[in-house]
């Protein structure tokens, strides 16, 4: 096996690990599904403002989460959630970039011995 690769490929280990870790902290704090839009490109980006986190919190306000489990939460409650699930949403787009972009190099560069693929 090449260094590269087993690094790689340990690194690939340890974020998912993370990203479990990350998980159970998301489930134990009832913090998922915070996040009520999925947009893979711009929902990197976290609310900003004050105005940004308001109009977030009202979004939430019609999820079935807040009107089951989170009911009566103030907005201060409401960010200590959606970190939780904006990191492990975070986490899992890092993963993939972190997997895919070396996985192409090492493909394009032959590292990759047929026992890898």
């Amino acid at each position: 096996m090449q260094k590269p690769v087993a690094i790689w490929l340990l690194i690939c280990c340890t974020l998912v690990f993370a990203m479990v870790v990350v998980g159970g902290v998301t489930r134990l704090t009832d913090s998922g599904l915070s996040i009520v839009e999925w947009k893979p490109i711009v929902g990197t980006v976290p609310p900003l403002s004050e105005n940004d986190w308001e109009e977030t919190f009202k979004k939430y306000h019609e999820s079935p989460q807040y009107k089951k489990i989170n009911q009566g939460m103030n907005l201060d409650e409401f960010k200590g959630i959606f970190w939780w699930e904006y990191i492990h949403r975070l986490l899992g787009r890092v993963i993939g970039l972190v997997f895919f972009i070396p996985f192409l190099f090492f493909s394009y560069v032959r590292e990759l011995t047929n026992p890898w693929v």
